[in-house]
């Protein structure tokens, strides 16, 4: 399955967040698209501790931040609450993993998002994207190199 690249139009998604409010990939701004596998396991919450960390950077360049599992909104909302992530966790749950298939990260024998992350511009383009190996963790400071690159 062939994952979105530069030069791709992001595909259009309406999911849950972590407080069942429906939320869809903004358009006429920047967005950070995080996939990731698992809420509560090990690479992933230190990721999005390291997405929060770093959420004012990605503020003060107007990128939207969006974390994409399969997880269900009430296991997000319960990450959510105990981490107090200051950026939208949203569910890919039903459909299972549509949204992750769609963007060509779902892995079908484990039933997850893999570790793709996507940097769209204000008009839908993809303008970064990079496929993490199952084990491995993100570098959250490429993802503002990227995002301040975008906006020049």
């Amino acid at each position: 399955m062939r994952h979105i690249t530069v030069g791709d139009t992001a595909p259009a998604f309406t999911l849950q967040d972590q407080y069942g409010q429906d939320t869809t990939l903004p358009r006429g701004g920047p967005a950070l698209l995080v996939f990731y596998p698992l809420a509560f396991s090990g690479i992933c919450s230190g990721e999005l501790a390291d997405l929060k960390e770093n959420h004012a950077g990605f503020e003060e360049l107007g990128v939207t931040v969006l974390a994409v599992s399969v997880d269900s909104t009430f296991a997000l909302r319960t990450w959510s609450d105990r981490e107090d992530f200051p950026f939208a966790l949203l569910s890919d749950f039903w459909p299972h993993g549509a949204t992750a298939q769609a963007y060509g990260v779902f892995d079908p024998e484990r039933g997850v998002a893999r570790r793709g992350t996507f940097l769209i511009d204000s008009e839908g383009a993809v303008v970064w994207s990079v496929l993490t190996p199952t084990g491995r963790a993100r570098d959250v400071t490429e993802y503002l190199e990227r995002a301040r690159a975008l906006n020049g």
